[in-house]
């Protein structure tokens, strides 16, 4: 059997955590939270637990530094599949093992998408958030030849082996689109995985200036665009992929 771990970032779940945790105990046997420096009491409620694995970042790094953190320890112990999911509630651990089931010897991504299928029950994303994930998606596949229908989904389950081609350096939320870029490059087999689509908290911050959706916008297409200048030139960037 694989070694399988899932992995959680978290920053400030005190209010989510233990819950969160509970539910994927059932559901996965390896459990590693990456404390992305919180201040709200979430340290203390990891550290009472003894059944999930915890890296601490002593201050807030970001998102992206968080998962950068989770590839490394899934790396560094000889695991061969890593499940990230998101402690906020919006993700259904139930469906963890249908992501470490999909992540076979010949697939070394499968990401999760809201948008790929309808499940009774959903919630509308608010406006401005879709608006971005479709214009982002849309960007993604026209300048790497992806066929993409959620950019953004945090469900994911990555071949641990194939992580090791990655070279990123995007600490904040725009993480994910320098992955995208690199796994593009690299030629990574990915998958998409259909997720319910869940908004708990519609007022939820990104943080600071990141909260205004153009700003947001901007920041992630100059992340894109660092992304792509970073790699082999003149790959599919802004070429129409047949």
């Amino acid at each position: 059997m694989p070694r399988c771990l899932t992995a959680l970032p978290v920053y400030n779940e005190a209010r989510h955590v233990n819950g969160v945790l509970d539910e994927v105990r059932r559901y996965s046997r390896d459990i590693l939270v990456v404390d992305d420096g919180s201040s709200d009491g979430t340290a203390a409620l990891l550290a009472a637990r003894g059944d999930v694995r915890v890296v601490t970042h002593p201050e807030n790094r970001g998102y992206g530094s968080a998962l950068l953190s989770a590839f490394a320890y899934a790396q560094e112990h000889g695991f061969e599949k890593l499940v990230t999911i998101d402690c906020d509630g919006q993700h259904e651990p139930q469906r963890i093992p249908q992501f470490f089931d999909a992540c076979t010897s010949d697939v070394d991504l499968v990401s999760g998408s809201r948008y790929l299928q309808q499940f009774p029950g959903d919630t509308p994303p608010p406006e401005q958030r879709r608006r971005i994930n479709q214009q982002v998606t849309a960007e993604l596949n026209r300048r790497l030849c992806l066929n993409l229908t959620d950019a953004f989904c945090g469900f994911k389950c990555y071949r641990v082996e194939a992580l090791k081609s990655l070279s990123i350096t995007e600490p904040g939320y725009a993480m994910p689109l320098e992955v995208w870029v690199q796994a593009a490059v690299a030629g990574w087999r990915i998958v998409e995985l259909p997720v319910p689509l869940i908004y708990l908290d519609e007022k939820r911050s990104f943080g600071g200036v990141l909260d205004d959706a153009q700003t947001r916008l901007e920041y992630y297409h100059l992340t894109l665009d660092r992304a792509l200048a970073n790699v082999e030139p003149g790959f599919c960037a802004g070429a129409t992929c047949g």
